[in-house]
């Protein structure tokens, strides 16, 4: 059992160390997203950033804009403000035409984030939508149909938005929250799929 399980450990390391490399060698689009605009979205936001805040957004942009993908981790406490460093990450990413997967681990999870979601982005052109065991049949279908095409820009769910069968127009952002309660195959897929998307990973 011992050595099967080491085996497995092998193997996924392998894979793992595969991904990252292939990835270290994608160039991707520079981000230059227009500041004023930006800045009208974060005074938008009804409490004061804390310094750890700002340093993370300020980390995130610059991530952005170095030309490789990005694949950050943002630790902190409930209330640190995580959610609001993956809305303004998402922001410029959508302004710059492309779109946005968030996963979280539960349905309950990505509702509250579908929740949020809206209302920062209330007032701005933008398509939300969400993804998950409650939506039905019929919806599921037309959300894919506007996905492909790119008329969704935000597509929010739980584990069912991590799958190669969803086809993109032009996916660029992968925000995965509580990174923690999803296996690392899942995070890796979508990474092997789009070797060029941003992930920014909350936990």
């Amino acid at each position: 059992r011992k050595a099967t399980v080491k085996n497995k450990i092998k193997l996924i390391a392998e894979k793992l160390i595969k991904v990252a490399a292939e990835r270290k060698l994608v160039n991707t689009e520079k981000v230059s997203f227009q500041k004023n605009l930006f800045q009208d979205f974060c005074d938008r936001f009804p409490y004061e950033e804390t310094p750890d805040q700002l340093q993370a957004i300020n980390d995130v942009i610059k991530d952005l804009s170095i030309g490789n993908p990005m694949d950050r981790l943002i630790c902190g406490d409930v209330g640190f403000g995580k959610t609001e460093v993956a809305i303004r990450a998402a922001f410029i990413m959508v302004m710059e035409n492309k779109q946005v997967v968030v996963a979280a681990p539960t349905t309950l999870l990505a509702k509250q984030h579908a929740e949020i979601f809206e209302k920062r982005f209330d007032g701005y052109p933008i398509k939300i939508k969400m993804l998950s065991r409650l939506t039905k049949q019929a919806e599921i279908g037309q959300i894919k149909d506007d996905l492909s095409v790119g008329n969704v820009n935000i597509l929010i769910g739980t584990h069912s938005v991590i799958n190669k069968k969803l086809k993109f127009n032009d996916l660029s952002l992968l925000i995965v929250d509580e990174e923690q309660s999803f296996g690392v195959d899942q995070k890796e897929q979508l990474k092997a799929i789009f070797p060029d998307v941003h992930v920014l990973t909350l936990s």
